[in-house]
């Protein structure tokens, strides 16, 4: 049995003919919101290029393997939120990622990306959590991460972070602060690890059952919890930073020092960890209290050990990932507008006899970088039928939002010209232009002229 009939026969047996909605929590992106996409996208393209950072894109569904190994079995991530699936054609056991630094991790292993040296890479892409939808976080959700592979310096995790903070600046973002931390190496980790079971042992009564349950194998994730009730005895349990050594802490003394000549605001908050072995050093976070709980924006770190953890050679590596749709809010929520979403022009065609030279115009505008909406029939049959008058055609071409209107009558076709009528300034003033060459004037349209 092939998949599809397969498919088909699981809802053989079902009643036909009601609506299919879109599974909860994972969003139909729509005009003008998909433009707003674009707008955010081209934003992160031009910047990552210029800090010739190089795009990756891994698969979708992975080995469920990897994310158990990669981000971490006693994670919430893994334990709760995680798609998982058995593959019906073999067997194998797959996953929709939940993040992507173990995918790209993995497909440099594979490929031996680092052979010939370091590699700056970025994405952009959704990824899929079984989590309780709410304000900024979906069940699929779209991440932009950064990683940088093959180059152990505290300067790559300062680049890194100057990256995201000049990214969260272009696109307008205000009231973000940046908080990092240490972590250190494994031996030190260890300590303090060790130095977190015996006080949280100490204090068990006041522990709830989620902490209980972390407190031998991943202690350091009781720091991260948000239950109000645990906050006093969190906030005096040892804290890393006592456990580094002179070279740790000599590094993480680099990393603030370079931060700042660029220029970038931070605090150092002792409390940001990461649970799993494989990370050290350098995690940072930006945060904003615009987006009510949910208000971390960008998080990362450096994690030198997970290329072995996934079977690959000891490998220096640090990232950060980035929750588009957050960003997006908090872009609308701060400016109100994003980019140029309406066309540059809007075509007004009053008859169908003119749509020949009226689509050969559009099209040279259109090579020449014009942003133009043309003006179609909506009723059954030829155009010749639905074109609509000219004053309805005003009120979609004003709808649309261009600033100008371009008519193309039976006057204007006569003498080889269109009429460009300003719709948005200029108190509606007119002019003609010669079809023989429109990119001779097409700059004069475009918004950002």
């Amino acid at each position: 049995m092939t998949i599809e009939s397969s498919a088909a026969a699981m809802v053989a047996d079902k009643p036909v003919g009601g609506k299919i909605a879109a599974v909860k929590g994972m969003n139909d992106i729509l005009p003008p919101d998909s433009a707003r996409w674009e707008w955010l996208e081209e934003k992160v393209r031009s910047l990552m290029s210029r800090y010739a950072y190089r795009g990756i894109r891994t698969p979708i569904v992975e080995q469920t393997s990897l994310f158990v190994r990669g981000t971490g079995e006693t994670t919430d991530i893994v334990e709760k939120e995680m798609y998982s699936f058995t593959d019906r054609l073999n067997g194998e056991q797959l996953t929709l990622r939940p993040e992507n630094t173990p995918g790209v991790v993995r497909a440099a292993i594979e490929h031996n990306l680092t052979y010939d040296g370091g590699k700056r890479l970025y994405y952009m892409g959704p990824m899929f959590r079984h989590e309780r939808p709410q304000r900024g976080r979906y069940r699929q959700f779209y991440q932009l991460g950064a990683e940088v592979l093959g180059f152990a310096g505290p300067e790559v995790d300062v680049e890194l972070m100057v990256l995201a903070y000049q990214l969260l600046g272009e696109l307008g973002l205000r009231e973000v602060r940046v908080e990092l931390n240490s972590l250190g190496i494994p031996p030190e980790r260890q300590a303090h690890r060790a130095a977190l079971v015996t006080y949280f042992e100490h204090h068990a009564d006041l522990l709830d059952d989620d902490a209980r349950r972390r407190l031998h194998s991943n202690p350091l994730r009781i720091l991260d919890t948000k239950n109000p009730a645990l906050q006093p005895v969190v906030q005096a349990a040892p804290q890393l930073l006592s456990f580094l050594g002179s070279a740790s802490l000599a590094r993480f003394e680099t990393v603030q020092h370079l931060l700042a000549a660029c220029g970038v605001p931070f605090a150092v908050n002792p409390r940001l960890v990461r649970g799993l072995d494989y990370y050290s050093h350098t995690v940072f976070e930006f945060i904003t209290d615009q987006l009510g709980a949910q208000g971390t924006l960008c998080g990362g770190g450096r994690y030198d050990g997970l290329f072995e953890v996934l079977g690959g050679k000891p490998t220096p590596a640090v990232g950060w990932g980035m929750g588009l749709e957050r960003v997006l809010e908090l872009v609308l929520e701060q400016s109100g507008a994003i980019g140029p979403l309406a066309p540059d022009a809007y075509a007004i065609v009053p008859e169908a006899a003119a749509l020949p030279v009226a689509l050969k115009a559009l099209h040279a505008l259109r090579a020449a970088g014009v942003s133009v909406q043309m003006h179609a029939a909506t009723a059954p049959g030829s155009a010749a039928e639905g074109m609509g008058s000219m004053k309805s055609q005003f009120k979609k071409a004003d709808a649309s939002g261009a600033r100008f209107a371009l008519i193309f009558g039976a006057d204007e076709l006569a003498a080889g010209e269109v009429t460009v009528k300003a719709l948005r300034d200029g108190g509606g003033a007119q002019e003609r232009q010669s079809l023989a060459n429109p990119a001779a004037w097409a700059r004069k349209l475009q918004s950002s002229a």
